[in-house]
């Protein structure tokens, strides 16, 4: 039999491929823009979580707070309501990637599409159950699994270093071949790049990304099937698009060619089991069909189209789960008193409104000049995993930056002028005396001093006077902490020269942001919690 593909619609897939192409070039662009600028102020690198409607709901929901900069997230749920869930298979970066890897296992035969009867689609459903209901109790977890956050943050902490230790590698053994006039571009390259190196669980997030990518091998676009949250809030909005599947009964030849190689699990056919909530309007099915009896007419009436099986008694098993779920995020020795190395960033919220708005994605940790802000691992308790914290050792908060508060797509971290940056007190430094040169040792060392950034300067120098074990007694410049003027940037702890563990050290103690985490501990009021 003659196959009558559709050349209108195999055009469509390639305008498909081209507008994926640009808009994943955008995202990369933006991320490799998202660095200390060689200026105060940093444009709106953070715009692609504006359009993003999930991360908009569970803020809103959570913080009881509208972010203005969400305005454009409306924008996005009416194209959705027109076209359907065109963003997850024309627009979406992640959505991108899983489409790319899976045409990659196709070719290498390691994925072998056949149909598939299943009720997977609906766990996506369940997932996003979860993140609203955690919301309503101001429980925002929505950063683990929404895309966005997902990609920013695996491409910040994980992909990224990980280029910058490849780029370096090849460029020392070209270096060592002496092929200098091959190896000063891509040194060039990669400096222009101003990756940050280090990240304390880069090995932990990459193998998540890693793992979610393998999945692909399983099913085609396993994510966006499956597990997806803003592929199933989208999917709601779809059912009233304007653009409905139809199949010519006169010219089909029921080969089930178009739900083999459907990319979401939508079942074009039969024609009454298509789920418009399923599609992404990738036209592979039209593309495909060796009889073009696949369409995809306009028709703004309504239209009866099979509905997203979800179970009820699941529904409520899983709200149940989600409620009672909540508080045991929160019970936590943290919620008690402070974690000493729990220092957030500039600008942050008041702890409990930083953790209903913070979305987890990554953005101050790539922007910051110094590689200081590390992702949290258990220094905030459960639902703090992955927010962002100062590591003095790693890095250190440069004085006159205020980038990270810039870049913040949901105000976590209120936007601060230089100005309004370096009144901001996000620690205190303090003294061993058991480990520091001058007060153990007797001998001069003033590093900590030189460096302190604040005027009048928070580190004092003072004589003393040491005894050594042989008797000896020296009386060096020792320096000691003004705990008024010292604002917690760190950067004596990271220029410290005591190897191993800094002789002077940064706890969060004292923090501008909250009237509970002060030196002396409040007796009166109790003990209700820190923030």
């Amino acid at each position: 039999m003659k196959k009558e593909r559709s050349k209108k619609y195999r055009a469509i897939q390639t305008l498909r491929i081209i507008s994926q192409s640009l808009f994943f070039i955008l995202f990369f662009w933006l991320l490799v823009q998202t660095h200390f600028p060689g200026k105060d102020y940093i444009g709106n690198v953070e715009i692609f979580f504006h359009f993003n409607p999930l991360i908009a709901l569970t803020t809103l929901i959570a913080a009881r707070a509208v972010f203005a900069s969400f305005v454009f997230a409306a924008f996005t749920i009416i194209l959705t309501f027109v076209f359907g869930r065109f963003a997850c298979g024309w627009v979406c970066p992640l959505g991108s990637i899983h489409q790319f890897f899976s045409f990659i296992f196709k070719k290498s035969r390691l994925l072998k599409p056949k149909k598939i009867k299943n009720k997977l689609p609906t766990l996506k459903y369940y997932i996003l159950i979860c993140i609203l209901a955690g919301a309503v109790f101001s429980l925002n977890l929505v950063g683990i699994m929404d895309p966005f956050s997902l990609l920013y943050r695996s491409f910040a902490v994980a992909v990224f270093p990980v280029l910058n230790h490849t780029f370096s590698n090849i460029i020392g053994l070209l270096y060592q071949a002496e092929f200098y006039s091959v190896a000063d571009p891509i040194a060039q390259f990669s400096t222009t790049l101003d990756i940050n190196p280090v990240f304390a669980q880069a090995f932990f997030i990459g193998s998540l990304f890693l793992a979610v990518v393998l999945l692909n091998v399983y099913r085609e676009r396993f994510w966006c099937r499956y597990l997806c949250p803003l592929g199933a809030l989208l999917g709601l909005f779809s059912r009233w698009n304007i653009l409905k599947l139809t199949i010519d009964p006169k010219k089909c030849i029921e080969c089930n060619l178009c739900t083999i190689h459907c990319e979401t699990q939508a079942n074009p056919f039969p024609n009454d089991e298509w789920k418009s909530s399923e599609c992404i309007y990738c036209f592979t099915c039209s593309a495909i069909c060796p009889t073009n009896a696949i369409q995809f007419p306009i028709r703004p009436g309504p239209e009866k189209i099979e509905k997203i099986d979800l179970s009820r008694r699941k529904l409520i098993l899983t709200s149940l789960v989600s409620v009672v779920a909540a508080p045991f995020f929160r019970l936590s020795p943290k919620s008690a008193r402070a974690s000493e190395k729990l220092i957030r960033p500039p600008g942050a919220l008041p702890e409990k409104q930083f953790l209903e708005k913070c979305v987890k994605c990554g953005e101050c940790m790539k922007v910051c000049p110094t590689n200081a802000i590390q992702p949290v691992l258990t220094e905030a308790g459960p639902e703090g995993l992955w927010t962002p914290m100062l590591v003095p050792e790693i890095g250190y908060c440069e004085y006159y930056c205020s980038l990270c508060t810039q870049v913040c797509p949901t105000g976590a971290l209120r936007e601060l002028t230089v100005p309004e940056k370096t009144q901001v007190k996000i620690g205190t430094s303090w003294i061993n005396k058991n480990r520091c040169i001058p007060w153990k040792f007797g001998d001069p060392c003033i590093v900590c001093e030189e460096h302190c950034p604040v005027s009048p300067k928070a580190i004092k120098l003072i004589k003393i006077e040491v005894k050594t074990p042989e008797g000896e007694i020296k009386t060096p410049l020792a320096p000691v902490i003004d705990t008024e003027l010292c604002i917690g940037c760190g950067i004596c702890e990271n220029k410290c020269p005591v190897v191993d563990k800094p002789a002077i050290y940064v706890t969060s103690v004292g923090e501008s942001r909250s009237d509970k985490n002060q030196l002396k501990l409040d007796l009166i009021s109790g003990s209700g919690g820190i923030y």
